[in-house]
Formats: structure tokens, sequence, C-alpha cells
């Protein structure tokens, strides 16, 4: 099977630095795969690389086969979602327009019926015809989450998706992206929060000084020498009744 997300020893440079160092990574149809590491880690770097939006300075990536470098917007766009780290909206447009934009290749009509079945996925229903900067910083997340979501895109990709949500509302997120990988999405994300990537993924990649230095299923990518060497924590995954919990404190040599 042909992998939805392909790197092959792909680098990204920015002036003299190397910011992502020969990265392989291959992400198929099905699999929810979280991206942790410490600020600053590349783990953007290894997203817009992937789909094409960060200039490889070596290497090769690959959307469903197909090199991204020779891949025109809309080819794209209908191969993979993608969800920035950025929140910004420019313009004070209902929520469900904000929503529909996910779905630009699809007639209109069909794009709204998409926009409000993904903000109900979304628990927000009821603020469709609002302006989205009328809503708060975590309303306005999940109609960006919402707008990933109406592409139904066989790659979605999303940057710290859990980022100002409240407890619950990340849950839901993360319950969302396991529905999209059960639909045979593949799903990549980058998270933050350890605890929540393990419990949530098929698999953990850790990202470190631009390296990939694990990747796995959480237990084996999130082991004791991983967490002190590149998150400085002393500590490991434990079983709970809520499933893996991230069990650690700060490590003090």
């Amino acid at each position: 099977m042909t992998a939805a997300l392909f790197l092959h020893d792909a680098s990204v440079r920015r002036g003299d630095a190397e910011v992502l160092s020969r990265a392989n990574l291959s992400v198929r149809a099905g699999e929810l795969v979280g991206v942790v590491g410490p600020n600053g880690a590349g783990k953007t770097t290894l997203l817009r690389a992937a789909l094409g939006l960060a200039k490889l300075s070596s290497g090769r990536a690959e959307l469903a086969g197909r090199d991204v470098a020779g891949l025109d917007d809309g080819s794209r766009a209908a191969l993979a979602g993608y969800l920035p780290q950025e929140r910004r909206v420019g313009w004070n447009l209902p929520a469900w327009r904000i929503a529909s934009l996910g779905a630009v290749q699809k007639p209109p009509v069909l794009a709204q019926a998409g926009a409000m079945d993904a903000l109900a996925r979304v628990g927000l229903s009821n603020v469709a015809e609002r302006g989205v900067l009328d809503l708060s910083g975590g309303e306005r997340a999940r109609v960006l989450l919402a707008r990933l979501l109406v592409t139904a895109a066989p790659l979605l990709v999303a940057d710290e998706p859990a980022a100002g949500l409240d407890p619950d509302a990340q849950l839901l997120s993360l319950e969302l992206f396991r529905q999209e990988a059960t639909r045979g999405a593949a799903v990549v994300l980058t998270l933050h929060d350890l605890g929540l990537a393990a419990r949530a993924c098929d698999r953990v990649v850790v990202v470190d000084s631009g390296r990939i230095v694990a990747d796995g299923a959480p237990r084996d990518a999130l082991t004791s020498d991983i967490l002190r060497e590149v998150f400085v924590l002393d500590g490991g995954l434990e079983e709970t009744s809520a499933g893996l919990t991230l069990a650690a404190r700060r490590y003090r040599p």
C-alpha cells in the first residue's frame, strides 16, 4: 500500500542552519501519528516539508506516491488537509462560511452542508451564523478544526490542534481525529502533551534538534531514556484506568 505521507532523507535549511536533518517518515491510511518534541525541535518544519510548504535542501517528500515538488495547489489540496498552528482569521465571516472553505472543490450547496455537519461534530452548531471573530479563541480553534474535517482528505495534518482548547475540547478533537483514522484517513498531529499523545496515537514520532530520534508505539518511542535525553524528564509511561499516563518530573542529574 502506498503511503499517504512519505519522507526520505528529507532536510531543510534556514540560512546556514539545518532545521530538519535527513528525516525518514511514512504514514499510511488508518494511522494516527503524533509528532512530539521540545519547542524549536523542528516539528512544524517536518509537517511543512512533508506537504511541500518548506523547500527541501535534500531528500524527497511524497503524498500518495507523488513527489510534492511537482504538485499544483489543487492537487495537493485533494491529497492533504492542513491545519496550521497559526489560528489567525482575517475576516469576520460566519463560522459556517469559514468551515466551508475546506470544501473549495465542491459546489456551494455541498460545501455549506459539509460545513454544518463538521460544526455539529465539533459542538458548534449553535454559533454557525456568528462571525468567527466574535467567538472565543477556543471556539475559533474548533471552527478551524471543522474546516479541516470538511476537506475529507485522505491525509489530515494538524499542527498543535489541542492548543488553546479546554480539556474537554482537547479530548473531543482527538476523538474526531480517531474517527477520521477509522474512516481510512492518515492523520498526523503535533502535540505538546506527551500523555495525551501516548493515549491517543497509534505511533509517536519524537523530534529533537531537527532529527527524528524515535518512531514507534507510544511505549517504544517515549522510553525513560528518551524522556530524559530529549525532554529532561525523569519517569515514564504508566498504565492507568484512563489509559497511558505520563508520570515524570524534571530530571536533576
